[in-house]
């Protein structure tokens, strides 16, 4: 990647280079916002955006505000819930290379933000609403303004620096690493020893924990269940020996040409570091936070829900490095450096294709063909269909109730909100940390039988988003919470993977004796469909 004309002709081709790329993939990143339809925990992000608060059972207020603030600027929708992150997400390329041209020069910041693009997880951040949007951005800004305040020490810099988390706790619990690796600096360096004397640095933190009083604020009001949820119910806080994996997982997500490339930015920075050069120090010791400790805690944290994008924020600072670093390879260094920017080019489109075929029909089909099926995107309008063409046959006090938090979110988004959906008690909703939340709301099981005990129920089940092994427990316990059942419409999807059936009922009073299973007509169609869709499948 050198350049072989002067830098400032060479800054005007990389910065045409970055306008293109930058536009392109914008441009492609709206198409997918617009159609793609909503990701579970997405649909459940909006729902909250519904119910404004301090904060909710699963993560503090901004997610749900920035979702709010989209539709009452654009009105309810795809892209309406979605552009106000794909605005943050945009801006990530453009920290990225005023980061690199602070720490070198205007040619090195584009060459940064070209590499920005091209990341996965970086350049493709914004197309969905999810809370790690704006926690990202939040954290890149936090550390632009470190930088800023150390070169420059000036007041609006720690302010901003301040700001900046601030904005991260209101986010996310995640928050909490952003913090630990200034910390880290502040202890480890020379640089970040000599700051606790100065009052930009108290001011700063005065304002990040300006962030902490909705998260506490919603937390007392919760009796902590947020603190809860993150803390105590999804870590085991036990030695996993499968989370060893985690560097791998890293390397396909990054593609493996670019994710040793960062690895040895980083071991680069912190030889420089050593040596004592400016702002080193902080790209090693930031990046180093993020990488080091995030593998450590995934030892013994979570391992069981998605979370290869933890550490995108350490990976960052690393990218406004590495074209300096690769200044003036020559030879078959040369040709490995290319080489990864076109495969995660390559992966980035494909992400990308992979969720714009998600949105079709056709494209669904041959997804499901090459056993690439997008499970968690699809099913949720031909849910919605089926409600939509069942409630006006039925009478007009009939409550409308899903069996998980995830049906019931996606139900609600494509009703619009404009009839409340309540939720049976479900293992998804304890595993996700919704359970607290849907009680708050009233929209729960208990809720459900205390309100409308003896109405008509039409029931909105997904049938196969348990495990195999909860299935037959959970559905064959089902006519324990409906009364008569009676099956009106069912489909599946994915060779029988992700199935759908809707029964009319009446809600009970209370719970029904426990019977076994096999008496269970819900449990019966689920599982004949199962070992149908099972036998249709051998050869």
């Amino acid at each position: 990647m050198r350049d072989e004309g002067s830098v400032t002709s060479g800054g005007t081709r990389w910065r045409a280079a970055f306008l293109i790329a930058f536009t392109l993939l914008q441009t492609l990143k709206c198409v997918v916002a617009a159609r793609v339809a909503p990701f579970v925990d997405e649909a459940f992000y909006w729902q909250e955006s519904r119910h404004l608060a301090w904060g909710y059972s699963d993560l503090p207020p901004l997610t749900a505000w920035l979702i709010r603030a989209g539709e009452t600027l654009a009105g309810h929708g795809l892209l309406g819930m979605r552009w106000p992150f794909l605005l943050l997400g945009a801006t990530l390329p453009w920290m990225v290379v005023l980061l690199a041209r602070r720490l070198f020069d205007a040619r090195i910041g584009w060459q940064a933000g070209l590499w920005c693009l091209v990341l996965p997880l970086a350049g493709s951040m914004g197309v969905l609403a999810l809370p790690d949007v704006p926690l990202t951005a939040a954290i890149l800004l936090a550390c632009l303004a470190l930088q800023a305040a150390l070169s420059r020490d000036r007041w609006r810099d720690w302010l901003l620096l301040g700001a900046a988390l601030a904005l991260a706790w209101m986010t996310h619990y995640r928050a909490a690493m952003a913090m630990l690796a200034g910390l880290a600096f502040m202890l480890i360096t020379s640089r970040g020893r000599a700051q606790w004397r100065r009052p930009g640095l108290w001011l700063a933190l005065g304002v990040a924990a300006l962030g902490l009083i909705p998260l506490i604020l919603s937390n007392l009001h919760q009796d902590g269940a947020g603190l809860e949820f993150q803390l105590v119910q999804r870590n085991p806080w036990h030695f996993h020996a499968d989370a060893l994996v985690q560097p791998i997982e890293q390397a396909l997500v990054c593609t493996p040409l670019l994710y040793l490339l960062l690895l040895w930015a980083w071991w680069k920075s912190v030889r420089r570091a050593r040596s004592g050069a400016c702002d080193w120090d902080l790209i090693a010791v930031v990046a180093g936070t993020f990488l080091v400790a995030y593998f450590v805690f995934g030892l013994f944290a979570d391992d069981t829900r998605f979370r290869v994008h933890w550490p995108l924020p350490g990976y960052l600072p690393l990218l406004a490095v590495l074209p300096a670093l690769l200044a003036g390879i020559r030879g078959w260094r040369r040709v490995y450096v290319h080489a990864a920017a076109w495969l995660a080019a390559v992966l980035q489109g494909a992400l990308l294709t992979w969720l714009m075929l998600a949105s079709f029909p056709g494209g669904v089909a041959w997804l499901h063909g090459v056993k690439a099926f997008p499970a968690n995107f699809v099913g949720w309008d031909r849910s919605a269909a089926a409600v939509k063409r069942l409630l006006p046959t039925m009478p007009p006090d009939t409550v409308l109730v899903a069996d998980n938090f995830k049906l019931a979110s996606e139900l609600d988004f494509q009703l619009d909100g404009v009839r409340p959906i309540y939720v049976l008690d479900s293992p998804l909703n304890v595993k996700h940390g919704r359970s607290p939340q849907i009680r708050i709301w009233q929209l729960d099981e208990a809720s459900l039988r205390h309100r409308f005990a003896g109405a008509p129920m039409l029931l909105a089940l997904e049938e196969s988003a348990l495990s195999p092994r909860n299935q037959p427990r959970v559905l064959g316990q089902m006519c324990r919470r409906i009364l008569a059942p009676r099956l009106l419409e069912a489909f599946h999807m994915d060779g029988g993977r992700k199935r759908f059936a809707f029964y009319l009922g009446t809600v009970p009073a209370q719970l029904g004796p426990v019977r076994p299973r096999d008496d269970c007509t819900i449990w019966r169609h689920a599982y004949r469909i199962r070992e149908a869709t099972r036998d249709a499948k051998q050869p």
